[in-house]
């Protein structure tokens, strides 16, 4: 930060400087405006900027843009070979029609317990009529008590024996079920693994960088190319923890891009960022451009100097006249110590 000094001078007169072997130049106080500034670096950023990644590992057999090209939300733009999830993919719809057949009443383990059901009914229904056989004859006295009660329950054996079947059908029938489920799961999962290998865009915008070429390995998470809106770019802005205090919303800022320091662009601060980044050891701001803006390219550096304030009717000379201890040579004094 650049703060131009206030000065208080108690005196009236023409001060003159004096150098060793030149002409001594004369000027005078004069009262102005001074401005404060807060001095900042940062670089160029795309609104909605983002980064496309990938969401597998393997090879870019495919890449659909280039730098600079216009994309729409939703488009491939790239494709990876991952031949691990496509073969998942296939063995995983391959069980899915194994459970789906074997919830089926015609799958072989519920055909063939319902038939061993339908036997177990026929030997109740047989033991039901034995047993009300020997009722009428133990009560014609015809066979005796323990013939009779042998033949209850050879029957009650026969009910219990159709009701465990009945219970094991159902029980059988859930685990196919829970088992579909579960299999489905499995190939849901599968398929959008394998729809990963494509890689979409997020949200329309423009390719301002691409960080991948085609046929390199990429793993989950690299990042393949940098998109944005182009048609809204600000000024990240890097200021020191020092200074954030006097940093407030709608302040004007005065910026030079690196690429032309001959150059200024007027803007004004619209956000300033909640967070404190440890790695930059730094605060950051957002800043819109007032002016039109004639180079937007991603990531190029500038800085800027933001105003915090300004000071009217304030008495200032140049500083070049102010020598060792705040001295200046007054025109018919000499030597004179001002007050700063």
């Amino acid at each position: 930060m650049k703060t131009i000094i206030k000065i208080l001078l108690l005196f009236i007169g023409l001060a003159t400087f004096s150098s060793c072997g030149r002409t001594s130049t004369e000027t005078k106080p004069i009262r102005k405006k001074i401005t404060e500034t807060v001095f900042a670096s940062g670089i160029l950023v795309p609104d909605n900027q983002y980064n496309l990644t990938a969401q597998n590992e393997g090879y870019l057999v495919k890449l659909n843009f280039i730098e600079g090209d216009t994309i729409k939300a939703g488009a491939v733009l790239a494709v990876i070979e991952n031949k691990q999830n496509e073969a998942n993919a296939i063995g995983a719809n391959a069980l899915l029609a194994i459970a789906g057949a074997n919830i089926s009443p015609n799958a072989p383990a519920l055909k063939q317990l319902s038939a061993t059901i339908d036997l177990a009914r026929l030997k109740l229904k047989e033991d039901e009529l034995q047993a009300e056989r020997y009722k009428k004859l133990y009560e014609g006295k015809s066979v005796s008590k323990l013939e009779y009660e042998n033949m209850e329950l050879a029957m009650e054996n026969s009910k219990s024996s159709l009701t465990g079947l009945q219970e094991n059908y159902k029980l059988l029938e859930q685990q196919a079920e829970q088992q579909l489920i579960s299999q489905k799961s499995q190939t849901d999962v599968n398929a959008v693994l394998k729809e990963n290998n494509e890689i979409r865009a997020v949200v329309g915008g423009k390719v301002f960088q691409k960080q991948k070429q085609l046929g390199d390995y990429v793993k989950k998470g690299d990042v393949i190319a940098i998109i944005g809106n182009p048609d809204y770019i600000y000024a990240k802005l890097s200021v020191d923890e020092t200074n954030i205090s006097k940093i407030k919303l709608g302040q004007n800022v005065i910026l030079q891009l690196n690429t032309n320091k001959l150059k200024d662009y007027n803007g004004v601060v619209t956000e300033i960022y909640p967070a404190f980044d440890d790695q930059a050891q730094s605060f950051y701001c957002k800043v819109k451009f007032s002016d039109p803006l004639d180079f937007r390219i991603s990531g190029t550096q500038l800085q800027a100097n933001i105003v915090v304030g300004t000071k009217n009717n304030i008495l200032v000379i140049p500083k070049n006249y102010v020598g060792f201890g705040s001295k200046v040579t007054v025109k018919g004094k000499g030597l004179v110590t001002i007050q700063t």
